[in-house]
């Protein structure tokens, strides 16, 4: 699968061991930063291209990681067509995918380990949308509250559309 990863300075280290786990299973993974450890970066500077890629279909799945996990969730679902969580727990991991379509998920680094945090991705990467209607229709109200998108020029992500 191609995945994305993002962090700012409060999830880099994590987010190095996580990159490593991945491309150890065969994953092919865009590193959208930060590539070095700078406690003055902000980390919109990092999700916001990662969850464009993923609306865009550049990459499959995204992981962003900051300090708590918060900043990184709220600002991927700013993006047209990403479906970001919050995720601590096995049993959301999962379900976030199979029932909410989730395709980025966001965890703090100073809130979960490395070895819980690998596993949580493991299961977030293995998990398939469900189709069924209930979650087609809800996820359609949900899509719906969005504004029209189209894709820029370079393809590079989504650009509102003026009305």
């Amino acid at each position: 699968m191609r995945v994305g990863i993002a962090t700012d300075h409060g999830g880099f280290g994590l987010k190095e061991e996580l990159l490593a786990h991945l491309r150890a299973a065969g994953h092919e993974v865009v590193d959208f930063g930060a590539h070095g450890l700078n406690p003055g970066d902000d980390y919109p500077d990092f999700v916001i291209p990662l969850a464009r890629a993923v609306a865009a279909g550049t990459v499959e799945r995204g992981v962003a990681v900051c300090g708590s996990g918060v900043g990184a969730s709220v600002c991927a679902n700013k993006i047209p067509g990403v479906r970001a969580g919050l995720v601590h727990d096995h049993y959301s991991a999962r379900q976030g995918v199979e029932d909410d379509h989730m395709n980025i998920i966001c965890m703090g680094a100073r809130t979960i380990g490395p070895f819980a945090a690998w596993d949580l991705v493991e299961t977030f990467l293995g998990a398939e949308f469900s189709q069924a209607e209930r979650h087609l229709r809800r996820l359609g109200k949900v899509a719906s509250l969005e504004p029209e998108v189209i894709s820029d020029r370079r393809g590079a992500g989504t650009t509102p559309r003026k009305t």
